[in-house]
């Protein structure tokens, strides 16, 4: 008898992404849902959504009084609350029921992206040069331009965009004191890597699989910093939409591959992410290899990295979501 599966998310609800024109990526987890519900559905399994919404108090409620036998967790986080995907996973673990993805502490980790910069770097893992800056300590700044300005603690892109890309003091100071004002008081700083972009997913808990790489291909007007920006994830109108597309599996030598599959096996591993995870990396002219992100429970709606990786493994998206599922019940 299948497993009796219960698909957890966050439900849509205004935030202060709305007045930042970003709660497109709040809305899109409910394409990802459908086509969840959809693939175990069409497989045989008894499926059930739960939107969850604050308080946490609530939530916790409503995961203790579930009635199933694993959870599909497809929570990102209550809207302008990202560190809440920790803490639902959390709950989940001292629950009890298996459960999709990554533990708690691999998501609060991964999520604050300097803490992470910081554990791969003690690992010999390497990553661009960064500082964390607030405008108070502006004056403390020592990288080398151009930098890319980021929130320390978000996720989806929020807050990247062609701006996001400094070249001097005033664009720097500009930019770090917009991300502290709506991001959460301090911005990530880092040395700009101006190279080829890839991402690779990876699969499994003990044993692991790294699916075909991905490489970003910017075909942007001249003069647009070649960045992946908000825009360019959920504005299908934008000049960064239009000019950002993905090439999986990405045209890289035996080499190269082999470089980026163990290095986003390496992260994987060391961040403690479990079930499914995606690694994104810059490669400099010079061949220096970056980690610039990881991404525990990537998004895996119809039109994702991810699943692009999948079908390109030959997976279909009915197969890949149940993959995941199996992986949960593996642990």
């Amino acid at each position: 008898m299948r497993p009796r599966v219960a698909i957890i998310y966050n439900d849509p609800s205004p935030s202060r992404y709305d007045a930042l024109a970003e709660a497109k990526a709040v809305l899109g987890v409910i394409d990802e849902v459908e086509a969840v519900y959809r693939a175990l559905t069409e497989l045989g399994y008894f499926v059930v959504r739960v939107p969850l919404s604050p308080p946490l108090e609530q939530v916790r409620k409503r995961l203790k009084g579930l009635d199933t036998d694993l959870v599909f967790n497809l929570f990102e986080g209550f809207g302008g609350y990202p560190e809440t995907e920790a803490v639902v996973a959390d709950m989940l673990s001292e629950l009890g029921p298996a459960y999709t993805g990554c533990p708690g502490a691999a998501l609060a980790l991964a999520l604050n992206k300097a803490r992470t910069k910081a554990v791969l770097e003690a690992s010999g893992i390497d990553t661009p040069v960064y500082q964390v800056l607030t405008p108070e300590t502006l004056n403390t700044f020592q990288l080398g331009y151009p930098c890319i300005v980021k929130p320390c603690g978000e996720d989806a892109s929020h807050g990247l965009s062609e701006a996001s890309l400094v070249h001097n003091f005033a664009s720097l100071e500009k930019q770090v004191t917009l991300v502290s004002q709506h991001y959460g008081g301090r911005a990530l700083v880092e040395e700009f890597i101006d190279g080829r972009e890839f991402n690779a997913t990876v699969l499994g808990n003990t044993v692991c699989t790294v699916l075909p790489i991905s490489e970003i291909a910017y075909s942007l007007p001249p003069g647009m910093p070649k960045i992946l920006t908000f825009a360019a994830k959920w504005e299908s109108d934008s000049l960064y939409f239009k000019g950002t597309n993905a090439v999986c599996p990405a045209d890289i030598g035996a080499d190269l591959e082999r470089r980026i599959a163990e290095t986003a096996l390496a992260a994987f591993k060391l961040l403690g992410c479990r079930g499914y995870a995606r690694v994104d990396m810059r490669l400099s002219t010079g061949g220096r290899l970056s980690v610039i992100e990881v991404n525990p429970n990537p998004d895996i709606s119809p039109s994702s990295g991810a699943v692009r990786q999948a079908k390109a493994a030959g997976m279909s998206y009915t197969q890949f979501a149940e993959r995941i599922l199996l992986l949960a019940l593996e642990r």
